[in-house]
């Protein structure tokens, strides 16, 4: 039941061109950092990339983008990331383009094996094209597909040898959805630790989940707009 591996390049030696990845975080809030920058230097090609949003120009999924290793996005928001916009309107890359709580639920149906479901947003806009419409209670619903992927990437704070996961306040985000919605889950942690270490009502995600896990090493943290008042106050 050890499911600890050597580090993330250990981690990514299995992954094949054309994979679908499923990446965690909020920004650069809880992003699986160390096998992103892995999946980089393997030169994995064609992938298939779903996460909240696509990190920027020189960190996160950006770093993936520049090297032209994605095929597809599946995405909410992608406004940080000006190398993105380029690949885009230059059609070499495709994307999808999900609202948040949708991509949410997909995450959510695909690791309860729900196939699909109906919900209100979108209805009327651009998002609907091609999906079935149904009325429930005089109000209109799309049909959403289920998401999973074949690899999910997560980022926790603690986790134990066996794949239990403790994740830290904003940075738990997506990562939970995504562990329990892929073939195969690979985590890292910033803090691995013996089975028996973590509080069991502090754990998000059981181990079952999970496949692999690795303590990462040199989290840069980023913050994507830092912002402060003008010297002297809000009233200089």
């Amino acid at each position: 039941m050890n499911k600890v591996i050597s580090g993330a390049r250990e981690a990514v030696q299995g992954i094949p061109d054309g994979a679908t990845i499923l990446m965690g975080g909020f920004g650069l809030c809880g992003i699986p950092e160390n096998l992103i920058a892995a999946l980089r230097d393997k030169g994995t090609k064609h992938l298939i990339v779903a996460s909240n949003n696509a990190g920027v120009d020189d960190f996160g999924i950006g770093i993936l983008l520049r090297s032209r290793q994605v095929k597809k996005m599946i995405s909410t928001y992608v406004g940080e990331n000006d190398t993105f916009e380029r690949l885009c309107l230059s059609g070499e890359l495709e994307v999808e383009l999900v609202p948040q709580g949708t991509f949410a639920e997909r995450l959510r149906a695909g690791g309860s094996g729900i196939p699909a479901f109906y919900t209100p947003t979108g209805v009327g806009t651009l998002v609907a094209t091609g999906k079935e419409v149904r009325e429930f209670d005089r109000r209109l619903y799309l049909l959403e597909k289920a998401l999973r992927g074949d690899f999910a990437f997560v980022k926790a704070w603690r986790g134990d040898r066996l794949g239990n996961l403790v994740y830290r306040k904003t940075a738990r985000n997506f990562n939970p959805l995504m562990a329990a919605a892929a073939d195969t889950t690979i985590a890292e942690v910033e803090q691995l630790v013996e089975p028996g270490s973590l509080d069991p009502d502090t754990v998000i995600t059981p181990g079952i989940y999970v496949d692999a896990i690795f303590q990462g090493t040199n989290y840069e943290k980023r913050i994507e707009q830092r912002t402060h008042r003008p010297k002297g106050g809000a009233g200089a």
